[in-house]
């Protein structure tokens, strides 16, 4: 809708206010701009630390991003783990061995 504004006001060299009301446009949503940054250098950041700490979670890759200073959020560090399909992967059990009596063992 911003290109439509944009042409209103430049053919008939109207105001964006007067624009945006012809069209029935906000004039906040004209002049809005996202402030949300790109997520690409946390999410790399996230996929390093997950790939050398693999036993870590998100809520420890969390606290060590706050350690090298980054500004996030735990739910955001969440969202980002979800999507690069991190998780840790499960340990297996281990094998119980019933206890062997050796007959030959006696002492002396």
């Amino acid at each position: 809708m911003r290109w439509l504004v944009d042409g209103l006001q430049g053919a008939f060299q109207v105001s964006i206010r007067w624009a945006c009301h012809v069209l029935q446009f906000q004039k906040f949503s004209y002049f809005y701009r996202s402030r949300r940054l790109s997520q690409a250098a946390l999410s790399k950041r996230i996929r390093e630390i997950a790939e050398t700490r693999v036993r870590y979670r998100y809520r420890r890759i969390h606290v060590l991003l706050q350690r090298e200073g980054w500004a996030v959020n735990h739910k955001r560090v969440y969202r980002l783990y979800v999507e690069e399909g991190l998780q840790i992967r499960n340990k297996r059990p281990k094998r119980k061995v019933a206890a062997k009596v050796r007959s030959d063992r006696h002492p002396p």
